[in-house]
């Protein structure tokens, strides 16, 4: 399918070919966004009627949070199908007019694309646990210590033991996220082919670019040694703060997985024409290895990889004019030449602006996040400065807050809360049934 290298690849897209360069990508998070047949969770139905608005707000790409079949454990990023609409959202007929919808208004698709994990339902985890041939190493089993331990120490971002023992197949399996989301083994072509197919599926939908989720887990270490303490000294030992990820994040094949990846997407928009399709990386790390999915003069990588300094470096009430300053100057200076900037104030898994940053300061950030060069990536809501909703502990969803303890601090539960619309009933978002969240009091 790929038929030229990395090194001498370029793209040769000419029509909107830099639309993305100066753009504004509105997050759309589909359960909490607008739910138009009153079940009580946000549909593409609601997102399509909405789409007048969003043309209206001047923002150039749609980023729709997942939509795919799913259990819905972690609200959709465990994926039981990739060629499926979950019928919570509607089905495949209602994703294909939005996309046309949108293209008609101007607007580009963005599609969130998980690669690193599956839900436990899927067809091909089912047939892997079960030995069959050719799933067996779809994903990543290890053989229990003695005394049936875990292989090695790796823990989940979600707390405790990255390892699940199957009783069907007798092994563990990794999961870097909750036990119902298990790895997928891209050391494997097989599974590196399949995940070409669902992107290149989704190109042929008409989907203008793929924000890459948790990219930065997709390589673990082929010996699966422990990994080292961290030095943070406040991480308790069940917590992934508490070991240094050297064996299971940023993996040098990665890098050459996304190579992969953008080639075919470039290849894609040069051989079909119309605007370049594009990828985006997420990734939460220090300034180095963030930038490093941008690729290099010798390996080609995403289009742009998000850019969370402005949530993970400032605080409300300790952060200053120069503490932004700093973020702008520190990231633009460390840039790679060529390459686009991007700034992200929120987004469905960080509070939201008001409470992060202040309620005076939404305005500001606003302004900031469409006057600074580059891309502009804003959240639902954000806009108008809508606030974290209030969630009591036993309405929460959030499969990494399921302790009481700590569901306030972890839960991101609060920033996913239904979008306010107006001042009717359910503030807009639907005719009156409950929603999946609850509605934020003060709307």
């Amino acid at each position: 399918m790929i038929g030229t290298s990395p090194q001498a690849h370029k793209c040769r897209c000419t029509p909107n070919e830099n639309w993305w360069k100066n753009g504004i990508i509105y997050q759309v998070y589909p359960r909490s966004f607008k739910d138009s047949n009153n079940d009580g969770n946000g549909d593409l139905a609601g997102v399509i009627d909405k789409l007048p608005y969003l043309k209206s707000t001047g923002v150039d790409c749609v980023w729709l949070s997942p939509i795919m079949k799913s259990p819905q454990v972690d609200a959709g990023y465990d994926i039981s199908d990739y060629y499926a609409i979950d019928k919570m959202y509607g089905n495949m007929n209602d994703f294909k007019e939005l996309i046309g919808k949108a293209h008609e208004l101007g607007l580009k698709i963005m599609l969130d694309f998980v690669p690193n994990h599956t839900s436990d339902q899927h067809r091909w985890f089912k047939e892997s646990e079960k030995g069959n041939a050719k799933f067996k190493d779809f994903y990543v089993w290890r053989n229990a210590k003695k005394k049936g331990s875990p292989p090695n120490n790796w823990l989940s971002v979600f707390g405790g033991s990255a390892w699940q023992w199957s009783k069907k197949r007798k092994q563990f399996y990794l999961h870097q996220f909750a036990k119902e989301q298990p790895d997928l083994n891209f050391r494997n072509p097989a599974v590196r082919d399949e995940m070409k197919k669902v992107l290149v599926y989704y190109l042929d939908l008409g989907v203008d670019a793929f924000r890459i989720d948790a990219v930065k887990f997709l390589f673990e270490d082929e010996q699966f040694r422990d990994e080292p303490r961290s030095s943070d000294p406040n991480a308790t030992p069940a917590s992934h703060a508490y070991l240094d990820h050297i064996y299971t994040n940023n993996l040098p094949e990665t890098f050459a997985l996304l190579s992969e990846w953008r080639q075919l997407v470039d290849e894609y928009s040069e051989t079909q024409g119309g605007p370049s399709r594009i990828l985006v990386s997420e990734v939460y790390d220090d300034l180095y290895n963030t930038l490093q999915y941008y690729g290099t003069p010798e390996r080609i990588g995403v289009h742009f990889t998000f850019n969370f300094f402005f949530i993970t470096n400032l605080k409300q009430d300790i952060s200053r004019a120069h503490d932004i300053a700093r973020i702008v100057y520190t990231w633009q200076n460390a840039l790679p030449a060529g390459k686009v900037t991007n700034w992200v104030i929120g987004n469905h898994d960080n509070h939201r602006v008001p409470t992060r940053l202040g309620a005076k300061n939404i305005d500001g950030f606003n302004m900031l996040l469409l006057l600074l060069p580059g891309v502009a990536v804003t959240y639902n809501g954000e806009e108008f400065g809508q606030d974290d909703g209030d969630v009591p502990f036993e309405q929460g969803k959030d499969p990494a807050a399921k302790d009481r303890a700590t569901f306030n601090l972890l839960s991101r539960d609060f920033e996913r809360t239904p979008m306010q619309w107006d001042d009717s009933t359910n503030a807009g978002f639907n005719e009156g049934a409950k929603p999946w969240l609850p509605m934020m009091l003060l709307f």
